[in-house]
Formats: structure tokens, C-alpha cells, sequence
């Protein structure tokens, strides 16, 4: 299990929120943690630790009066921190290669290729055409609904038709690089992880996937571990005392350590 970090921005800051609580009418969202220090400061101490693959989220709309300031300190930091982090937030073929050249190893996407609901394929293959499989992590956060969890968009506000399933993972792990799952409903909550999804998803034995959502402790990490069959690796964010949580980042970064250490 990989630690992976993370940096959300909203309304231009690095904040941690409760995740379906995003709105874009207003900007707004409830938030667990504003952060004094810019995001060129949480990228710069995550390659001093020489962890990448972490994740820079934009979590304001192209049309917000935010987006610009949101967008200036995700370029930061990954001109900060250039090929360690991966980037997502109202990526498109039109605007993916900007973020790459700022220094993204990956561009994530949701909303362009799950479109008002609806899977478009032509969008995946624009975007194939555009930064290639090897550049491109496809964000299949989901929240419940019925009888499983569907894909949602939109800064998780829109359900899609698609459900996630092994199936799914299977038909689209052809064309990207790696996965990345918010479970929306436990996000920014710290109360437990979606047992179901990282059972799902530790089943899954394909490209890597990045599980996020209610890690709240290390009992709730090692479930995850557990669950996850030690194929899923893993985002903490409003948990973790860098973001005014109760579980120690360096306890984190040890434990993770220790369990591919344990495995390798």
C-alpha cells in the first residue's frame, strides 16, 4: 500500500472538505481545514520525502470567479514539484497538455470522458490522442445509489448511468494508467472507510488503484490494507495533522513504508 497525498484547492486555497457538500452555486463547500501555507508549500515537502503520485485537485467550475486563483496555485505546485503529482479539475483535450507541460506526471478525468452522465467514448479517445494511456488517471469517484455505487461528476454533484464494477475497471483499465476512487460519501467524514468499495476494488487485480474516502485512523488504514489485499493504495487528507487531523503524517508515511517493506 502506497501513501499517496494530496493537495485540494478551492476558491484559490488548500483546504480539506467535506466532500458531498461541494456546491458550485456560490462556491461553496463545508470545510474541515483552511490552510495558511500555499500548495507550493505541501508540494515541496512531499518531494522532499520523495512521495509522488500524489494528487492536485481543482475543486472550483471553469466559470467560478475562483477558478483562476484555483488554477494558479495547482500550476504552482506542480511547477513546484514537476513529474511527482498528478492533476484533475475540469481537465479537457483542449487543456491537459497545459498542465502537463507545468509538470503534471498525470492528468485526471472525470466530467470529460462521464458526461452529463453519459459515457463518451470519443472524449476518452480525444484525450488518448492528446497525452497518451501512460499521462492519463481515470477518477472513478462514486457515491451509493440503490444497489451499488455509481460514478458521479461534476465535483461529485451529478450521478452517472454507470455503476463500478470489476467489469468496468476491466473495460476501461485499456486505457489509462491508473485509477483513482473517491467513496464521495465518506469523504472529508474520517469515520470509516466504504468497506464494500475497497472490498471491490481490492478484488480487482489490474492497474493500480488509488482508494480516498473516511480514513480516520490507523485501525481504518489497516482495513483498508486488509480489504485492499494490498493492491489499492491510499489518499488521507482532512485526517491527517497536516490538514488539522488526529493521525501523525510521518506515522502515516512509516506505516505505508512498513507494509511494502512487508511485501516486497
Amino acid at each position: 500500500m502506497r501513501f499517496r497525498p494530496c493537495i485540494d484547492i478551492h476558491n484559490g486555497k488548500v483546504k480539506q472538505i467535506v466532500g458531498g457538500s461541494l456546491r458550485d452555486e456560490g462556491d461553496q463547500a463545508k470545510e474541515n481545514f483552511v490552510s495558511t501555507q500555499d500548495a507550493a508549500f505541501f508540494a515541496e515537502m512531499y518531494q522532499k520525502d520523495r512521495i509522488s503520485g500524489g494528487h492536485v485537485i481543482l475543486l472550483n467550475a471553469k466559470d467560478s470567479p475562483f477558478y483562476e486563483k484555483t488554477k494558479e496555485q495547482a500550476m504552482l505546485a506542480l511547477r513546484t514539484y514537476p513529474g511527482g503529482l498528478q492533476v484533475g479539475g475540469g481537465i479537457t483535450d483542449e487543456n491537459a497538455k497545459d498542465f502537463l507541460e507545468a509538470g503534471a506526471s498525470h492528468v485526471i478525468v472525470t466530467s470529460f470522458v462521464f458526461k452529463n452522465g453519459v459515457f463518451y467514448r470519443e472524449n476518452l479517445e480525444k484525450l488518448l490522442r492528446t497525452v497518451g494511456k501512460e499521462h492519463l488517471v481515470l477518477d472513478l469517484s462514486c457515491r451509493r445509489k440503490e444497489d451499488g455505487y455509481s460514478i458521479v461528476t461534476d465535483r461529485w454533484q451529478k450521478f452517472t448511468d454507470v455503476k463500478l464494477s470489476e467489469k468496468v475497471l476491466d473495460e476501461l483499465s485499456g486505457c489509462c494508467d491508473e485509477f483513482l476512487v473517491h467513496a464521495v460519501d465518506a469523504e472529508g467524514k474520517a469515520q470509516g472507510i466504504e468497506r464494500e468499495l475497497a472490498d471491490m476494488l481490492g478484488r480487482w487485480q489490474g492497474i493500480p488503484v488509488t482508494y480516498a474516502g473516511g480514513v480516520g485512523s490507523f485501525a481504518d488504514l489497516q482495513e483498508l490494507k486488509k480489504l485492499g489485499r494490498d493492491h489499492i493504495d491510499v489518499t488521507i487528507g482532512s485526517a491527517l495533522d497536516l490538514f488539522g487531523g488526529s493521525m501523525p503524517y510521518r506515522e502515516v508515511l512509516r506505516v505505508c513504508a512498513a507494509n511494502l517493506d512487508e511485501n516486497s
